[in-house]
């Protein structure tokens, strides 16, 4: 790992929390292309969970789901040796520059946050200061590498424009301090939807388990899950307005084959959608076989991944240390 990471590639900040469960939808929309920009960035890659515990965490099953998710996300094809991959508690930066970055936060910008106003409804008996300045951290989190681009979903749009209003009302008071990151937006795979409404995003938290798919599903349930999704009384198999279900399951089997979905379509054409939803499960269950294998030889091997996720903090302590300290002098502080 250079430190040199500023030098000829673009530089690239990613995170993901350490939820009981990775989905199919994360692994298409955020994992697998994660994998990809490895190659023509360089990349640094956090399991985040100082965000984690905005919702009451059980210890114990905290402990192992961050561990469990730093496995997965290397079974996945997430390499240290690479990309440094680290635990985001792990490197103290990350929460001391939230602190000084909520001094440059509005408490309105906070308010206006779509993900605040969801996730109050959803925990209405904990709506905690941390859950609202969420936003802040994810602003230290890319400016503390100097990020060039970030790769997030649509629905992290707001959240990218406001780490970038930060920056610019900091640099504006300071003088240039932090780079102006942009988002990167994958082509393909961006956004997988519930198997049982797809109107919605797939998402673990939802109540049905047959609307998402986890990574470490047994073949069998992968395979019951995609025979029971959601389609239309249509019968075709092609893309169109009114075909959420349909077009999920394209998007799906585009994501996971390399085809495309004009060639989906020539390839069932006059199929029912069994055949479809049969071929898309199998499509799936293959692409997911390899991940689980590996996933098990690394949790089995925990000194290992101790060994690298170690390595990493390391790294993106030294690396986050030099934007920190940068920032404390510009405000004022005594150095240390």
């Amino acid at each position: 790992m250079s430190e040199n990471v500023q030098e000829k590639k673009k530089v690239i900040f990613s995170a993901i929390q350490p939820s009981g469960t990775i989905t199919l939808g994360n692994y298409l929309g955020a994992l697998k292309n994660w994998v990809k920009l490895q190659d023509d960035y360089h990349c640094l890659y956090a399991v985040a969970d100082l965000h984690a515990i905005t919702v009451r965490q059980d210890p114990k099953a905290f402990r192992q789901n961050i561990l469990n998710a730093y496995a997965l996300f290397m079974a996945c094809g997430i390499d240290p040796e690479k990309s440094p991959f680290f635990i985001q508690s792990h490197v103290h930066t990350h929460a001391e520059l939230a602190w000084v970055l909520n001094c440059y936060t509005q408490f309105g910008e906070l308010s206006r946050m779509t993900q605040f106003k969801d996730k109050s409804q959803k925990h209405a008996d904990n709506i905690n200061a941390g859950l609202f300045t969420y936003p802040s951290l994810m602003a230290a989190d890319i400016l503390l590498y100097q990020a060039d681009l970030v790769p997030i979903g649509i629905d992290q749009k707001q959240h990218l424009e406001l780490t970038r209003n930060i920056a610019e009302r900091f640099n504006g008071i300071y003088g240039n301090t932090f780079k102006i990151p942009d988002g990167y937006y994958a082509k393909t795979g961006a956004k997988v939807m519930s198997l049982q409404d797809p109107t919605k995003k797939m998402s673990k938290s939802d109540e049905n388990v047959n609307a998402w798919v986890g990574l470490l599903d047994k073949p069998e349930t992968i395979m019951k899950k995609f025979k029971r999704a959601v389609t239309d009384s249509d019968a075709e198999v092609r893309v169109g307005e009114g075909k959420d279900g349909i077009n999920n399951l394209i998007g799906i089997m585009s994501a996971v084959t390399g085809k495309t979905p004009d060639e989906i379509t020539a390839d069932f054409a006059g199929k029912g959608y069994g055949d479809f939803k049969t071929a898309v499960g199998e499509a799936v269950v293959e692409e997911i076989r390899p991940i689980q294998e590996r996933f098990n030889d690394y949790i089995n091997n925990k000194d290992y991944l101790e060994a690298q996720y170690r390595k990493s903090a390391e790294f993106a302590l030294h690396l986050s240390q030099r934007t920190l300290d940068k920032v404390m002098k510009k405000i004022g502080y005594l150095p240390k």
